[in-house]
């Protein structure tokens, strides 16, 4: 007869003592890749538990999938620091996590003053058989009717309240950086676009350009 397995107990936490981090159920991840060479895998720890001594940790790693690791790959509008949160799971050795990140929802990350090497977000689940987002559809902006990357700059109309990318209005991003204001083409009474330009330093506080940028 087989042996039968050790029943293993659930932690709460658990110290990873090369980082000297605590990792808590919950916590998002960086996780050492089997090929050196690549990204460092991110993932959310659903569950923790240990052998009856309280060794052998094993962490339930749900994965987060970067855009060119999905069947569809990178897009234009993913950002640099866009990732998707899939329903593949694994059961890892606590050992393989390297450290904590963070995982911002959409709309906190296009909140932060500046975004740090740990910070990512994710706006879509992903279904790692069929391909499919959930949400499937988010709001496009802009001529081109693109979902909003975080790494761009975009300027907003002051009527409609639409966003453009520089080069959608044929405009330069140093053109853009210094408006004072600006009318989209349907949006101007002539037809064209209204722009007023001034030095930086007199620009209004609440100017609306850089407000869809993220810095990196």
């Amino acid at each position: 007869m087989a042996k039968a397995k050790a029943p293993r107990r659930p932690l709460e936490s658990c110290t990873i003592k090369h980082i000297n981090k605590t990792i808590n159920a919950g916590d998002c991840v960086l996780m050492r890749p089997p090929d050196q060479s690549n990204p460092q895998y991110v993932a959310r720890i659903e569950r923790i538990d240990a052998d009856a001594r309280g060794g052998n940790v094993k962490v339930l790693a749900r994965w987060y999938y970067r855009p060119e690791e999905s069947i569809g790959g990178r897009r234009q509008f993913h950002g640099s620091k866009e990732l998707f949160l899939s329903d593949h799971y694994d059961v890892q050795s606590a050992d393989t996590i390297e450290g904590k990140c963070t995982v911002h929802s959409f709309k906190s990350y296009t909140k932060l003053d500046s975004v740090v090497n740990d910070d990512f977000f994710c706006r879509f689940e992903y279904n790692s058989s069929t391909g499919a987002f959930n949400p499937d559809r988010v709001a496009v902006y802009c001529k081109c009717e693109m979902p909003y990357n975080p790494d761009d700059l975009m300027v907003q109309c002051e009527d409609c309240s639409d966003w453009f990318h520089p080069a959608c209005i044929e405009m330069t991003a140093e053109e853009a950086k210094i408006l004072d204001h600006f009318f989209c083409e349907t949006c101007s009474s002539s037809g064209q676009k209204k722009l007023q330009n001034s030095h930086a330093a007199s620009r209004p506080s609440d100017t609306k350009v850089d407000a869809k940028r993220r810095r990196r």
